[in-house]
C-alpha cells in the first residue's frame, strides 16, 4: 500500500507534481477541490467545524487506499496518517522569488500583483491549518521527503519521489488492508461522533431523552456503522414485595436486534459500576434466556469493531 502526501509552500507545484506521481505509478489522485467534494457527497448538507475535517479527510482517502494507492495534495496531508506504514509525506519548497514567478505565470499577474496574491494564499492557508489542526505551520521533521524546486522542474521532481517510493517498496505492500481501515474509521467516526456530523445515506439518532453524554456518542456510533439499535426498549423486574408488585428493576441503555443483544454503558463512578453489576448478575439468574453485556468506555472501541464492522461487512 502506498499513500503518498504532496505538501507545499503556496506558490509551489505540488498539485502538479502529485498528478504526475499518480499517473506514473497509476494510482488515484486526490486534489484539494476533489476532497472537498467527495467530504460533501459524505456529510450531505450537515454543517462541517474546521476541527471535523481531518477526520473526514482521513475517511475519504482510507476507503480508496482499500483499492488503490492514492497519492494526496491537500493542506496538512502529512498530518493525516502519523507513524502510519505505506505512507510517503513530502513536500515541496522554493525561494520566493521562484514562487511570485509561478504565481505571474498561473495567474497572468504583474509582480506586484502576484506578490499579493501569494501572500493573501499564504495567510489563508495559516488560517485554515490553526483552524483545522490547531497551528498554522507545519513542522520540517513531519516530512520523510523534502524537495527544493527552485532548479527543477515538475517531472524531475516526481521522478525522485517516484524512486523514493520504489526503495521503500511502498507499491508491494498489498492495499491497505480491512483492519486497518477498519482502525482508521473507528477513530475518525469517534471524532465525528462529538461534532454530531453522520453520514447523508444514514438517518440521525434521536438525540432526546439519552441519560448520559456517553450514550448519545454510543448511538451515534451505531448508526455510522448502519446497525439498528433500540434505546432503553424494555425494563426487568428484578424484584417484587409480597403482593407481587415490581420494588426494582433494570432498563439495559440499547438492545441491538440484528445479534439479540443488551447493551449497557457504565460511568467511571465505581459505585454506580457496582450497583449495575449487582443488577447485571440479578437480571442474568432471573431471565438466563436475555444476552446481555456490561462495558465501560474503554471497552466501547471493542463493541463497535467486533459486531459494528462485522455487521457492515456482511452487509455490503
Amino acid at each position: 500500500m502506498a499513500i503518498i502526501s504532496v505538501s507545499g509552500d503556496p506558490g509551489c507545484s505540488h498539485e502538479e507534481v502529485a498528478g504526475v506521481v499518480a499517473q506514473r505509478l497509476d494510482s488515484e489522485l486526490v486534489t484539494c477541490r476533489a476532497l472537498t467534494e467527495m467530504i460533501a457527497a459524505d456529510v450531505g448538507n450537515q454543517e462541517v467545524p474546521a476541527r471535523a475535517w481531518p477526520p473526514l479527510m482521513r475517511l475519504a482517502i482510507a476507503r480508496l487506499a482499500v483499492d488503490r494507492h492514492v497519492v494526496y495534495s491537500v493542506e496538512g496531508g502529512e498530518q493525516l496518517f502519523p507513524g502510519f506504514p505505506g505512507v510517503l509525506r513530502v513536500l515541496l519548497i522554493a525561494p520566493p522569488a521562484r514562487r511570485v514567478g509561478a504565481v505571474m505565470v498561473e495567474r497572468q499577474l504583474d509582480r506586484d500583483a502576484a506578490k499579493k496574491h501569494l501572500r493573501e494564499h499564504e495567510l489563508q492557508a495559516v488560517s485554515e491549518r490553526r483552524a483545522r489542526f490547531g497551528r498554522g505551520h507545519s513542522r520540517l521533521c513531519e516530512f520523510d521527503l523534502i524537495l527544493n524546486e527552485n532548479q527543477q522542474d515538475a517531472e524531475s521532481l516526481a521522478s525522485v519521489v517516484e524512486t523514493a517510493i520504489r526503495a521503500h517498496h511502498l507499491l508491494e505492500q498489498g492495499m491497505l488492508s480491512a483492519a486497518a481501515e477498519a482502525q482508521v474509521q473507528f477513530k475518525a467516526r469517534l471524532q465525528l461522533a462529538k461534532f454530531g456530523l453522520t453520514p447523508s445515506h444514514g438517518a440521525p439518532p434521536e438525540r432526546n431523552g439519552f441519560g448520559h453524554p456517553s450514550e448519545e456518542i454510543f448511538a451515534r456510533l451505531l448508526d455510522f456503522y448502519r446497525i439498528e439499535w433500540q434505546y432503553e426498549p424494555r425494563s426487568f423486574p428484578l424484584q417484587w414485595d409480597k403482593d407481587g408488585h415490581v420494588v426494582e428493576a433494570f432498563t439495559p441503555d440499547f438492545y441491538l436486534p440484528a445479534f439479540d443483544l443488551f447493551v449497557e454503558l457504565t460511568t467511571m463512578k465505581q459505585a454506580l459500576v457496582t450497583k449495575k453489576n449487582r443488577k447485571v448478575r440479578l437480571l442474568r439468574t432471573i431471565y438466563p434466556h436475555v444476552n446481555i453485556q456490561v462495558f465501560y468506555q474503554k471497552d466501547i472501541q471493542d463493541l463497535i469493531l467486533k459486531y459494528g464492522l462485522a455487521e457492515r461487512s456482511s452487509a455490503h
